[in-house]
């Protein structure tokens, strides 16, 4: 898997995490530790040593998240790979299994509390550096059929971890999207049909979200993408329309408006990898996917206690 860059800085996505984060952090370790800890018990307080090995290509993703949990555990951890590398358990690295493993981090503190904290960190790196990992592979492959606009995931995440998954994306090269309904008003067919029409829909939704805020419509035609253009939408998704209906659709929408609104357009609906590169059209500005995130394999890693 080779290394693509992006235009971010990996070492710095950790500052985007707003201040609560840690929160969940906390929450994961008492549910995973809900009373006594009775392993901890057994193993004690003794200060040792444990190697996080990735055993599985991937791209290396959800360091901060890895570096709370066992600090609230108190340990420290020491990475010998930066956040968004692309690891090879082929390259190797000489201390491991040849081509089965790759050292990507030392954890040192109390045995009871890299024992505490293991299971929880293993589990978050594992889901963020998939979703990072299968992020990559959507963006080098629509860039390699020549698209130059974005590549987002959904808001289709997982309750209570979608901070995780978000953060995700963006460290495998990918656009976040929208992080929650609060950010950006999307009007989908739902919102259309209970308010009646598009047109009153987004004059409704531009009443309370006034200049900050975007809104995007969803809609199955053309002449819906015209009635969503003309009642002063910023995005309209073009919504399951086939690869040639995306092209034809696109291209007749930009000609027909140019030079009279300015709005941006985007395709979405059961895209994947395999079935993405019909759809690249750099008439659309944006193609948005959940297969990013969604029932994406993880990224293999284990915690080992040196012995």
């Amino acid at each position: 898997m080779p290394a693509s860059p992006t235009p971010l800085s990996q070492g710095t996505l950790g500052h985007l995490l707003p201040p609560s984060w840690k929160t969940q952090v906390t929450a994961w370790l008492a549910e995973d530790t809900p009373s006594c800890d009775y392993g901890g018990f057994v193993v004690g307080e003794g200060e040792r040593a444990a190697t996080l090995w990735c055993k599985s290509d991937g791209v290396l993703a959800g360091r901060p998240f890895f570096d709370e949990v066992f600090a609230q555990c108190g340990c420290a951890v020491e990475w010998h790979a930066a956040e968004g590398d692309a690891i090879r358990v082929g390259d190797g690295d000489g201390d491991g299994d040849a081509g089965g493993k790759v050292r990507a981090a030392t954890v040192t503190g109390p045995v009871r509390g890299i024992l505490l904290g293991e299971r929880v960190a293993l589990n978050t790196l594992a889901r963020c550096s998939g979703v990072a990992t299968r992020s990559r592979a959507v963006v080098e492959r629509v860039r390699a059929a020549g698209y130059e606009g974005v590549l987002a995931g959904t808001r289709k995440t997982t309750p209570g971890f979608r901070l995780v998954e978000k953060y995700g994306m963006l460290a495998g090269g990918a656009d976040a999207h929208r992080m929650d309904l609060s950010s950006m008003v999307m009007l989908k067919d739902n919102h259309v049909w209970s308010r009646g029409s598009i047109a009153d829909a987004v004059a409704a939704a531009r009443a309370v979200a006034g200049f900050a805020l975007k809104i995007e419509v969803e809609v199955q035609t053309e002449a819906q993408a015209d009635e969503a253009i003309a009642a002063g939408a910023d995005v309209v998704m073009l919504d399951n329309f086939t690869g040639d209906g995306v092209r034809a659709a696109a291209r007749s929408l930009k000609e027909r408006w140019a030079g009279k609104k300015h709005f941006l357009l985007e395709v979405s609906g059961g895209l994947t990898l395999d079935n993405v590169t019909p759809y690249v059209c750099n008439d659309v500005d944006i193609i948005s996917t959940s297969s990013i995130h969604q029932g994406v394999p993880h990224v293999d890693f284990s915690l080992k206690i040196e012995h």
